[in-house]
């Protein structure tokens, strides 16, 4: 079996992103609003590394783009611009990047954004 998770419905209410929504499991938070929290990965994979997540149960940006709200994409759409201008990586440059199904290994099965930042970051894709 491949790593990560289907990117497909249904939603599972016990994942870790929808248990620190919860306040179940604590972050660093960069930034909330009424449809997106942002906090610092865990495990950083450059020197800026946040994740954005959705406050809606959505499995990932095939499910969000099809079932969310106007309101709900485009508040999440705004706040991960916002998170960029945040932590300062709008003059340098940053990566965004969202997983959805085994072959990209999504790892948990609610939609996120990763902002990768503060380096130069490579080519996208390691052959």
């Amino acid at each position: 079996m491949k790593p990560g998770v289907s990117g497909k419905p249904p939603y599972d209410d016990q994942n870790v992103f929808a248990r620190i929504l919860r306040g179940e499991i604590p972050c660093r938070k960069v930034y909330e609003d009424e449809f997106a929290l942002a906090f610092h990965d865990i495990n950083p994979q450059a020197p800026q590394h946040v994740l954005v997540i959705p406050k809606g149960k959505y499995v990932s940006f095939a499910d969000f783009s099809t079932s969310a709200s106007d309101a709900e994409i485009t508040g999440f759409v705004r706040a991960v611009g916002e998170v960029a201008r945040q932590i300062g990586a709008e003059e340098t440059g940053y990566r965004l990047l969202a997983n959805m199904g085994p072959d990209s290994h999504q790892e948990v099965p609610h939609l996120h954004v990763h902002v990768f930042a503060g380096r130069p970051l490579g080519p996208m894709l390691v052959r």
